[in-house]
């Protein structure tokens, strides 16, 4: 499911991505909770990295986890995505990164539903979406 990595210069980063998502995305920023469109998404399809097009999640496996950022209980391949210690902000947690292009997603933890227990809390502004039917279709910025 991963496919070649994507290395752009930070300034190359800059003229693709949105001021937005170039914080969420390349300097691990976050937005404010309930504020991204894709946190009340319940259309069939497939989420994709904002940066790459890299698919990331299934809409089969987005809950409601009430923390206002999209949350799914897995990803749609183990090779799509990176798992990094992050002990920033004085806090022990797990950053979810796109194993494609390095872009900050959000974090991973051990408080969803079975079958996994996993709860991938993902910016929803580090993502887009493809609509069931249009998950074939591989965009790159």
């Amino acid at each position: 499911m991963a496919q070649d990595k994507i290395e752009k210069s930070e300034e190359e980063w800059k003229k693709v991505l949105t001021p937005e998502k170039y914080h969420v995305l390349r300097q691990k920023g976050t937005e404010r909770p309930f504020s991204g469109e894709l946190y009340y998404n319940k259309e069939k399809g497939v989420y994709t990295c904002a940066a790459c097009g890299q698919e990331l999640f299934s809409s089969n496996t987005k809950f409601e986890s009430g923390t206002g950022w999209p949350s799914f209980s897995d990803v749609i391949s183990s090779d799509s995505v990176s798992l990094k210690e992050d002990n920033s902000l004085f806090m022990n947690r797990v950053e979810v990164v796109c194993a494609r292009c390095g872009g900050h997603l959000g974090h991973v933890f051990d408080d969803g539903p079975k079958p996994t227990g996993k709860r991938f809390c993902i910016n929803a502004v580090s993502l887009d979406f493809k609509k069931e039917g249009e998950a074939g279709k591989e965009t790159e910025q």
